[in-house]
């Protein structure tokens, strides 16, 4: 295979990968203007309320952590 071989092959895989990576890109529901555990975000803390949500769109648990994250990137991007 040809250096230029080589460049084109990569160059593909590199434009599929920027075309593809937002579908697998996680979209999560914002909660940073709820607040914590009032009846809008069910009595729970925020990232409670979005691991909840998250497992009713998904039905998978996302770690509280991964959770807590999520939400104070939420409220450092609304401010």
């Amino acid at each position: 295979m040809t250096l230029r071989g080589i460049f084109v092959m990569v160059l593909t895989v590199l434009v599929l990968a920027a075309a593809i990576a937002p579908a697998f890109a996680q979209q999560y529901p914002n909660v940073s203007n709820l607040k914590p555990f009032a009846p809008e975000a069910g009595f729970m803390s925020l990232p409670g309320y979005l691991r909840w949500l998250v497992f009713q769109q998904t039905g998978s648990w996302i770690t509280y952590a991964e959770a807590a994250r999520i939400v104070q990137q939420q409220i450092a991007a609304g401010r």
